[in-house]
């Protein structure tokens, strides 16, 4: 279910689906004679002529046909549309547009439906005159149209709250979850398909039948799921002592139920009829329903507490692997080894350590926060440049030239996001037998950064390891500018057979 609250437009599909299904079904039974008896009685009543065609079958047709095809235009497009404050004006008059022409054709297929009204008596000594039909009739359908607009427009707004409830499953404590998610999609299968029922006009006991069953067998899987399944698991034959809770509970059942549904239909033949259609169904389809859901709810929460304690033990061992090696540990080592530099005037070597020293402080403390002051970012590409200079220095064919300008305001930056362009230039553009150059500026304006890399290409020897390794810098920074800071930035990266460059613009407030 929380996949499918992902994908909005499978839910939609499911609930087409139900509305599909239940206008097939009307159409069917109208097609079969299974929805009752025509009105043909009461056309004789008043010494009208009745023809089925004319008068029940293609009237019929045409109401289910209107109200499924307003339903699926309400539903899939106008009412969600409104509810998000969508071009309010224009799909405000499609809307009174539909309920004007549902009112019309509803109305003009009813005066054929019902149109033994005509003869009959409106007092002792009079009839409906001609008037007086007609606007009863398109009275009527004017109304069906609006119940429907309205059914629909609370049915999105009870969705809508249901699923924001079901996406924050925090909100529901655990051990309810599940039913609240099935409960939920049952009642809102049950609510639509019940409003296209009344409304399509079918007999009374269809819709008492059909209003019954989705409660009660929701309130039956609600009690076998906490109650009945968890008090037969500890028995010797858990489903046998299954069976018998739920036997026993239909039958605890019956009676209150069946002086329901008599209140209700005032037709004890009815209630009976209904009773006991609704305790086969449920001993048949929602009794074993219930015990299949529990047992996959059950080996979910089993592989859930694997994986907890899986996933424990690799914390354990990871923080054991922490401890072995000790950020502190090697700052005083380092810290050890920099004052033996200083002592023996090894002045390029202790500055070496004090840069690397710095850069591994970053590393551990600001590299994992979600942004830093670019000063700091700017610290750290600095030590890195500072501490490859020690290594080409010495060499008068390499030239590495920086041009930073601070920024004049604090601005934030996510870490570790200049540094791969840089890494790659001392990677791929140094050569300690070619001229090599290195070129990096920035430069920060009006909340923009401009970043620029221009380097030297050399074609490595067929003895360097590196050689057939190109990184994961790049295409890892690229990603990282996606995710991070998406239609804020612009990268560019051109290069030839001895030349590579890069820039970037990044847009930081």
């Amino acid at each position: 279910m929380i996949e499918l609250l992902k994908r909005p437009d499978t839910v939609r599909k499911a609930e087409v689906g139900v509305a599909a299904f239940v206008y097939l079904f009307l159409v069917f039974f109208l097609l079969t004679g299974g929805l009752g008896d025509t009105p043909k009685y009461q056309f004789d009543q008043v010494r009208l002529p009745f023809g089925y065609y004319e008068n029940y079958l293609f009237p019929n047709l045409v109401r289910y046909t209107v109200l499924f095809g307003a339903f699926l235009l309400l539903h899939l497009r106008v009412i969600p549309r409104l509810l998000r404050r969508e071009e309010v004006f224009s799909h405000a008059v499609f809307t009174f547009l539909i309920f004007l022409g549902m009112g019309l054709v509803l109305g003009v297929a009813d005066t054929y439906r019902r149109y033994y009204l005509y003869g009959t008596p409106l007092a002792e000594d009079a009839s409906y005159s001609e008037g007086a039909f007609y606007g009863i009739v398109f009275r009527d359908s004017f109304v069906d149209g609006f119940i429907l607009i309205v059914m629909v427009a609370v049915y999105n707004i009870l969705r809508h709250l249901a699923l924001r409830l079901l996406a924050e499953p925090d909100s529901i404590p655990p051990r309810y979850r599940p039913v609240t998610r099935d409960g939920l999609g049952a009642l809102a299968v049950w609510f639509a398909s019940l409003v296209l029922l009344l409304l399509a006009q079918v007999p009374g006991e269809l819709v008492l039948g059909w209003g019954t069953i989705i409660p009660t067998g929701t309130a039956l899987y609600g009690l076998a799921f906490f109650r009945l399944i968890p008090a037969s698991l500890g028995k010797k034959r858990p489903p046998l002592a299954y069976l018998l809770r739920i036997v026993l509970t239909l039958v605890a059942s019956v009676v209150p139920l069946f002086l329901l549904l008599t209140a209700l239909s005032n037709d004890a033949e009815t209630a009976l009829g209904i009773t006991s259609f609704a305790a086969v169904c449920h001993l048949v389809i929602t009794a074993p329903l219930a015990w299949v859901l529990f047992g996959r709810y059950a080996r979910g929460n089993e592989e859930l507490f694997v994986l907890k304690k899986e996933l424990g033990q690799t914390h354990a061992n990871v923080d054991f692997l922490r401890s072995q090696i000790n950020p502190h540990f090697l700052f005083n080592a380092l810290n050890t080894i920099y004052g033996t530099a200083i002592q023996e005037k090894a002045e390029r070597t202790s500055e070496g350590i004090e840069k690397l020293g710095d850069m591994m402080r970053f590393m551990l403390q600001e590299n994992m926060q979600e942004k830093i002051p670019l000063v700091r970012e700017v610290e750290y590409l600095t030590n890195y440049v500072s501490l490859q200079k020690l290594r080409t220095d010495p060499n008068p064919s390499i030239r590495v030239q920086v041009e930073i300008q601070p920024p004049l305001h604090p601005v934030q930056i996510a870490p570790m996001l200049l540094i791969p362009f840089v890494e790659n230039a001392f990677k791929h553009g140094i050569s300690f037998r070619e001229p090599s150059h290195i070129v990096i500026s920035l430069e920060v304006r009006e909340g923009t950064l401009d970043f620029d890399v221009h380097n030297s290409r050399h074609t490595r020897q067929g003895s360097d390891p590196e050689k057939d390794h190109s990184g994961i810098g790049l295409p890892n920074v690229r990603q990282r500018l996606q995710l991070l800071y998406p239609g804020r930035h612009e990268l560019m990266i051109r290069e030839t057979a001895r030349e590579f460059f890069v820039h970037l613009t990044l847009r930081l407030q």
